[in-house]
C-alpha cells in the first residue's frame, strides 16, 4: 500500500544513501518523481538542516538535461524531504565498463559540471553511484547535498562524507570543498568509465585515500584523447586542475541553457522573483488543500479517460460480434446489443444522480455509445459477409486478450 509524505505519493523505494533513502513518488499532478527522506539522524541535527536549507534555493536554480533538478522541498517536520526530476536508468556504478560511448558520457559529465558551477553548487560527491546512464545520457543527482551536509554531528551519526577514490586530497587532508574539488571526482569517475578501474584501486577507505594523495592514477588503458586531461583534472594540485568551461571546450561541449526544465512548481511563493540575496526560504509547497484537490481531480480524470476508452473498445467488439451473428443467429445479436445498451444506460443512471461536475458529458458520452454500437452493428452486417466479420471478431478477441495480459 502507497505511503503519502506531503503532497506526493511514496509508490516504492528505489535506495538508500548516507544521508536518506529514496523513493519513487507521484506528484499532485500524477508525474513521476524522486523523494529523497532524510535519515532520522540526519533530521535532528538542526545544523545540518540550517545549511540545507541555505543550500536549497541555490540548488533549484541549477537546471539541464543531465543534471537531476531540485522540484521542491520541505525541511521542517519529523520526516524532511528533497524532491528532484525522476531519472529511470541504472547509475554508472552498475553498468557494464569500460563504457563504450565514452564521448557522450564526458561531455554530458562536463555539461552537468558547468551547470552546477555556474549556479554556485558544489556537488562534494560526484561518483559512478551518482551519474544515472538514461536513454538520453547521462544524468547526475544528489549534487550540492553533501556539502550542506558536512557538519561535524552529521558525519558523527555515520554518514560519510564523500567517497574516498573520488573525493579530492585537499579535501582528505581537511581543506574546503571548492569546485576544484569537483573537478577531480569527474575525473576519477571518468577514468572508472574508461577503464572498469577504480582510478587509485580498491581496498580500505584509509589505503585509498592515502594513494589520492601520495600516488598517481592508474590511467592504463583511458584512450589518448581522454587521458591528458584527466591527468590535469587529478593533479594534487587544485590550482593546476581546468575549470568546467575550460573542460567543457576542451571537450567540444556546445554551451546550452542550464534553465530548470519544467516539472511540478514548488509554490507560488517559490516561483516569485527574490532578491539574490534573499536565502531564507526553509519550504516549498501549496497548501494542503490545494494539493488534495489536484490529486482528486487528476485521478478523476484518469478514471474518466479509461472508461471511455473501455466504452469504446467494449462497443466495437459487441457490435462486431453483432454483425457477425445477425443473420444466423439473431436472436443472439439481439441479446449481445440488448446487454450492452443496458450496462451502458446503467453507467448513465450513475451519471444522472452523481455530484460530478461532468455528469451531463458522461451520460452523453454513454448514451452516443449505445447508439453508435447499434449504428456500426447493422453497418457491419451490411458491408461485410459472416464469415469475414466472424474473423475480425476472433482477432479482436485475441488482439483483446494479448492487450490485457500484457497490461
Amino acid at each position: 500500500m502507497s505511503e503519502r509524505l506531503g503532497p506526493y505519493e511514496l509508490l516504492s523505494r528505489l535506495g538508500a544513501g548516507g544521508f536518506g533513502e529514496v523513493h519513487l513518488a507521484l506528484d499532485a499532478e500524477g508525474r513521476t518523481v524522486a523523494v529523497k527522506v532524510l535519515h532520522p539522524h540526519v533530521a535532528a541535527d538542526g545544523l545540518a538542516l540550517a545549511r540545507l536549507a541555505r543550500e536549497v534555493e541555490t540548488m533549484r536554480r541549477v537546471g539541464g538535461p543531465h543534471v537531476a533538478e531540485v522540484l521542491d522541498a520541505s525541511l521542517e517536520g519529523s520526516r524532511p524531504y528533497l524532491v528532484t526530476r525522476y531519472v529511470q536508468g541504472r547509475p554508472l556504478s552498475a553498468v557494464p565498463v569500460p563504457v563504450a560511448g565514452l564521448g557522450p558520457l564526458a561531455s554530458g559529465l562536463a555539461d552537468a559540471l558547468l551547470a552546477m558551477h555556474e549556479s554556485g553548487v558544489v556537488h562534494r560527491d560526484l561518483k559512478p553511484a551518482n551519474v544515472m546512464m538514461s536513454e538520453d545520457g547521462p544524468v547526475v543527482i544528489d549534487f550540492g547535498i553533501a556539502s550542506a551536509l558536512d557538519s561535524l554531528s552529521v558525519t558523527a551519526s555515520g554518514a560519510v562524507v564523500g567517497t574516498p577514490g573520488y573525493l579530492a586530497p585537499e579535501i582528505l587532508e581537511g581543506g574546503a570543498a571548492g569546485v576544484e574539488a569537483d573537478v577531480f571526482s569527474f575525473g576519477a569517475t571518468l577514468a572508472f568509465a574508461a577503464t572498469g578501474r577504480q582510478p587509485y584501486g580498491q581496498g580500505p577507505a584509509s589505503a585509498v585515500a592515502y594513494r589520492v594523495v601520495h600516488h598517481p592514477p592508474d590511467l592504463d588503458g583511458v584512450p589518448d584523447w581522454l587521458a591528458p586531461l584527466l591527468r590535469e583534472c587529478l593533479s594534487t594540485d587544485p590550482a593546476a586542475r581546468p575549470t568546467a568551461a575550460q573542460i567543457c571546450a576542451r571537450l567540444g561541449v556546445a554551451p546550452v541553457s542550464h534553465a530548470p526544465q519544467s516539472g511540478p512548481q514548488p509554490s507560488a511563493a517559490a516561483a516569485r522573483p527574490r532578491p539574490a540575496d534573499d536565502m531564507s526560504t526553509r519550504e516549498w509547497r501549496p497548501g494542503a488543500e490545494g494539493h488534495r484537490r489536484s490529486v482528486e481531480e487528476s485521478r478523476a480524470r484518469h478514471r474518466e479517460k479509461v472508461r471511455r476508452r473501455w466504452l469504446i473498445g467494449s462497443g466495437l467488439f459487441v457490435s462486431l460480434l453483432a454483425a457477425a451473428a445477425r443473420e444466423p443467429l439473431p436472436e443472439v445479436a439481439l441479446f449481445l446489443l440488448a446487454a450492452y445498451a443496458l450496462g451502458v444506460v446503467s453507467d448513465a443512471g450513475v451519471a444522472l444522480f452523481s455530484r460530478g461536475p461532468h455528469r451531463r458529458a458522461r451520460m452523453i458520452v454513454d448514451l452516443a455509445s449505445v447508439a453508435g454500437a447499434v449504428g456500426m452493428c447493422f453497418g457491419l452486417a451490411a458491408v461485410f459477409s459472416t464469415f469475414t466479420l466472424a474473423l475480425f471478431a476472433g482477432t479482436a478477441l485475441v488482439v483483446g486478450i494479448v492487450f490485457l495480459l500484457s497490461a
